[in-house]
């Protein structure tokens, strides 16, 4: 088949094949995406790399023109990228059962290891934990810095995209509230989408669009507000507060990272900065979702001398269903009517302003993650350090950090 030039990509449908053969190719798949959840190091980036060579080049279940265009569409969506990415793939092949399923299996390693990650840190020397990971805090600073650097080489293109990514930069850092990065994000989109003019007309197709699914994410997200504001149960709170960030982040887990310790470290002080690093950077180092970081956040609000370990094991299950929810239920909207809704020059315009606020919000982060830190020469260096070794692309992530926790056990 001929490929088509990006604007033009049609995400066709699979031809058809007995119930029996889906059946099977369903099984591959899905022992497809368990290797990927367990091998797929290094971030949304390497694991588009990871899927083209699995399940385009090796499996075929859809072309490399067609894995781009759903990477680009998730792209413009909040939540995990490639999560969006791999689910929305399950569900072109068979359905939202696949797709919950393919969600289910990609998941699963990087949640269990992060929910055993934040039970050790209950339960065991809270001072000797932190030792271990001494110098994992100043990596995941780094790995935080390289990717302000990467987002912003990436995004940032004019004048205007400059001062949106410094304002926000600016804003987050002296104002430290839940609520103020969503609103920039929605500001950013405004700002740039008034420039549509400058992007050229396209043949629109007419809208049809099925409601259910945005329906349902807006449900849960007002309904587990007014729950929590009314039961005041600490695992809906939690839901809540994961689903929210969910919603509203663009720019995957490297903008995750910043809403969180804003909301969980600063505003309601759930966890110390030292744990939140400890987290951060461990997650960095392993395949999968980094949005698997909200299992460990989850199981360190509901702490042994509230909850008990049943209650940290459903802060981990809430941290983890609330985070990752939101993104699916969009992207099973959105999918349906992507290739009319991506003809719209405003659609299109504001993305750049999106795309630079997010850039700010992770400059904001790699400095507010630095400060509570020891301000010593070993952790500036081995923030430098870092942030080169992933400059340099030699040398895979979960490597230098197996390295800061063989250091930790050393020194």
């Amino acid at each position: 088949m001929t490929a088509l030039p990006p604007d033009d990509i049609q995400l066709t449908p699979p031809p058809r094949r007995s119930p029996q053969v889906k059946r099977v190719r369903n099984v591959i798949f899905l022992k497809d995406v368990a290797a990927l959840g367990l091998t797929a190091f290094g971030g949304p980036q390497a694991h588009l790399a990871m899927m083209l060579r699995l399940l385009v080049d090796k499996r075929r279940y859809l072309t490399a023109p067609e894995l781009l265009e759903l990477m680009a569409l998730c792209q413009i969506l909040p939540g995990p990228t490639s999560t969006q990415t791999i689910t929305a793939i399950g569900f072109r092949l068979g359905g939202p059962n696949l797709a919950y399923l393919t969600l289910l299996i990609w998941m699963l390693p990087a949640v269990c290891i992060m929910t055993v990650a934040g039970l050790s840190i209950s339960y065991l020397d809270k001072d000797l934990v932190m030792r271990l990971v001494q110098y994992v805090q100043p990596v995941a600073v780094g790995f935080v810095a390289y990717s302000a650097y990467k987002i912003a080489q990436k995004v940032i293109h004019t004048k205007t995209s400059v001062g949106l990514m410094v304002a926000a930069a600016l804003l987050v850092y002296w104002v430290q509230v839940p609520w103020l990065m969503p609103l920039l994000l929605v500001a950013g989109g405004l700002t740039t989408a008034f420039r549509y003019g400058k992007i050229p007309q396209q043949d629109k197709l007419p809208l049809q669009i099925e409601w259910a699914n945005f329906v349902l994410w807006l449900g849960v997200l007002i309904g587990a507000a007014v729950l929590g504001q009314y039961t005041q149960s600490l695992p809906v709170r939690l839901f809540e507060n994961f689903y929210r960030n969910g919603s509203l982040v663009f720019g995957g887990g490297q903008v995750l990272a910043p809403l969180l310790y804003t909301e969980f470290v600063e505003f309601k002080h759930y966890l110390t900065s030292e744990e939140f690093l400890s987290g951060l950077g461990l997650v960095q180092a392993l395949p999968g979702p980094n949005f698997s970081f909200a299992a460990y956040i989850g199981a360190l609000a509901m702490r042994p001398e509230h909850q008990g370990l049943s209650g940290q094991l459903l802060g981990a299950l809430v941290g983890s269903v609330g985070i990752f929810m939101p993104g699916t239920l969009l992207i099973f909207f959105l999918i349906r009517f992507w290739d009319q809704l991506k003809r719209y020059r405003v659609v299109q315009a504001s993305l750049e302003g999106i795309n630079a606020v997010s850039a700010g919000l992770v400059w904001a982060a790699t400095f507010l993650l630095y400060h509570p830190l020891p301000d010593t020469p070993v952790n500036l260096a081995l923030v430098g350090a870092t942030f080169l070794l992933l400059l340099w692309d030699k040398l895979p992530s979960y490597l230098i950090v197996g390295a800061a926790l063989a250091a930790g056990v050393i020194w």
